[in-house]
């Protein structure tokens, strides 16, 4: 199986499997107990916590959650005011803030340029006083365009708003600014286990709990598992060590890839982009029988979260594409432990399927 579906999930780092080990076979402590097994769980909590940190802006607090949906979900029910976000965002964003705009919250979801970008005037403009939270993905999931947080968290700011980033496809990928106030992550999107994420909040803002039961994470309730805590910490402290190799591999990865792909149009801004996302379309493409004959190739007709939906991607709808042509889009995904070799195969059988649908 050639796997190139990085935005859905990746491998797990040997490195953060030989970290959960011991948590799982005999370290079973709970971390908020105190006995002495129980503070050397903490330890190893807390090891983690600085390690997620460490690519994170200065001031503020790593909260660890059970994943990026509760992340987004707390910070979005739990802040006030009304709301802003964009037209391209995650399903976890968009569902989450129409769900609140039924408890009599108002909601302002704003389009975005044929690139994916949005327009920071219009932002501005819709983040009026009154606006509580201005909520944006730093590299959207579907084209992997990169939006302009800072600008986008000055305007919220200059609004007397919270601002919100999405940073679960961009975290040790791409620098995240520091006028964010909340920030929003993903273990198994860089390479640790899945079943844990975390919200990071800056110093002085407070939110309402999401959950309720034993406030074990100061604001947030729930038992934390050591095991997850330490995947998560190593893979982030790998993003750090390896960012530059990554970028580089993932730098060659691309170039390999839009050669091969060369009459095929890419969707969205191909400037402002984390080049390990590749969503591309061919007028006329039978996705469906495409994936059905590239069985041994994991790809991916868009979001993994919309699955089954039988909706086209919003994403690719939003910067314009007609239905036809948002049906006729893959996104192909790749990264740290893609060898050359597997994308050059891949893409090949890819696109010698492509081809048999026009003989």
């Amino acid at each position: 199986m050639i796997y190139l579906d990085y935005q859905a999930t990746t491998p797990l780092a040997p490195e953060a499997l030989a970290a959960m080990l011991p948590w799982f076979e005999t370290q079973h402590a709970n971390p908020h107990s105190a006995h002495r097994p129980g503070r050397a769980a903490r330890a190893a909590v807390e090891v983690a916590r600085e390690q997620v940190a460490a690519l994170l802006p200065p001031g503020g607090r790593v909260i660890f959650t059970s994943g990026a949906t509760e992340a987004l979900n707390w910070a979005i029910k739990g802040a006030a005011g009304s709301i802003v976000t964009l037209a391209t965002e995650h399903a976890a964003v968009l569902d989450t803030v129409r769900q609140v705009s039924t408890t009599g919250r108002s909601v302002t979801i704003l389009p975005v340029d044929a690139q994916g970008q949005a327009d920071v005037q219009q932002v501005t403009a819709a983040a009026c006083p009154g606006t509580g939270l201005v909520a944006a993905m730093l590299v959207n999931n579907e084209i992997g365009v990169i939006q302009p947080i800072a600008a986008l968290a000055k305007a919220a700011h200059d609004a007397g708003a919270l601002f919100l980033c999405d940073a679960v496809q961009g975290f040790g990928r791409v620098d995240i600014p520091g006028g964010v106030d909340l920030v929003a992550l993903s273990a198994h999107k860089i390479h640790g286990p899945k079943g844990i994420g975390a919200l990071w909040i800056r110093d002085g803002v407070t939110l309402q709990p999401l959950l309720h039961g034993g406030d074990q994470e100061g604001g947030r309730s729930g038992t934390l598992s050591p095991a997850l805590c330490a995947g998560f910490g190593v893979a982030a402290r790998l993003m750090a060590e390896r960012r530059d190799a990554d970028a580089t591999h993932v730098a060659r990865l691309w170039a390999m890839a839009v050669e091969t792909l060369a009459g095929w149009d890419v969707n969205g801004g191909v400037d402002e982009r984390y080049r390990g996302n590749l969503n591309v379309r061919r007028d006329g493409l039978d996705v469906a029988r495409l994936m059905s004959e590239c069985r041994d190739i994991a790809f991916s007709a868009g979001s993994a979260c919309a699955s089954g939906s039988g909706r086209s991607s919003h994403v690719l709808r939003g910067i314009g594409l007609a239905e036809a042509q948002a049906r006729a889009s893959i996104r192909l995904g790749y990264g740290r432990y893609t060898t050359e070799a597997e994308l050059r195969d891949g893409l090949a059988a890819i696109v010698a399927a492509a081809d048999r649908q026009r003989l």
